[in-house]
Formats: structure tokens, sequence, C-alpha cells
């Protein structure tokens, strides 16, 4: 009885899902549910569920059959490289507003590099759901 119990205990162990794209994904592609399987496989380090996945851009190619890495996809870019955007510095009681040019694409919570247009300094700020920029030291 007690071998029972380990079996399926094991087979539950063995039988994790993990999701690979049906088709080659090129970088930049926002994935969805039809570019989706679910495998009866487990690999360390990539997603299970369909879910976590419908929706995320693909920021790196993604081949059919292979597992998909959690740093491999993130959201979608709302910031294409080359694009004006409004910058944003906020310290204490300063504040500061300028246009700067995005170096890098992104999406919303990313870290970017910026330049500012006027002293043509590179910077570093995060994406914001606006589409502004929100700069950090």
């Amino acid at each position: 009885m007690r071998w029972i119990g380990i079996l399926l205990l094991t087979a539950g162990i063995a039988s994790a899902d993990m999701v690979t794209p049906t088709r080659t994904l090129r970088p930049g592609t926002v994935i969805t549910a039809a570019d989706l399987v679910l495998r009866d496989a487990a690999h360390p380090g990539t997603f299970d569920r369909v879910l976590d996945v419908v929706g995320q851009e693909a920021r790196v190619a993604l081949y059919a059959g292979r597992p998909i890495p959690f740093e491999a996809i993130g959201p979608p870019a709302i910031i294409n490289r080359n694009q004006i955007v409004p910058l944003f510095f906020n310290v204490g009681g300063l504040s500061i507003t300028t246009d700067g040019r995005a170096l890098e694409r992104g999406g919303i919570g990313d870290r970017i590099r910026v330049m500012n247009l006027s002293s043509r300094a590179t910077l570093f700020g995060f994406v914001q759901e606006d589409g502004s920029i929100k700069v950090t030291r």
C-alpha cells in the first residue's frame, strides 16, 4: 500500500506541464493563445501556465517545441527606439520635466536608456503607463 502512495506521488511530480510555442516567434511578436501549447514535461526556469505567457512580447526568438524561459518574454513595448518621450525627474522638492529620445524599446516597468535632448546626456529611467519616462539617478 505504501508503494502505491509513493508511485502516485512520483507520477504527480513527473506530470508537470511546460509551455512551448507552436511555431517560431520572432522578437517583438505579441504572443497569443494560438501560438502556444502545453507539453507534459517539466523544465526549471520556464513557464507552466499558458495564461502567464499570453499577451506578453517575445524578447528573443522563441522556437517551436522549446520551453519558454522566464527572461525570454516581457510586457509589450509601448516605447520604440528613437521615439521622443517626456522625461520626469523628481527628488525631494525638485521636479524637472523635459523631452528625451528613447535609445531602446521598452514596455511598462522596463528600465531603458534615454538621451536628454537639451544636454545630450544619456540617462536611465523606467517606462510609465502613460508612455513617459521616470528618470532615476
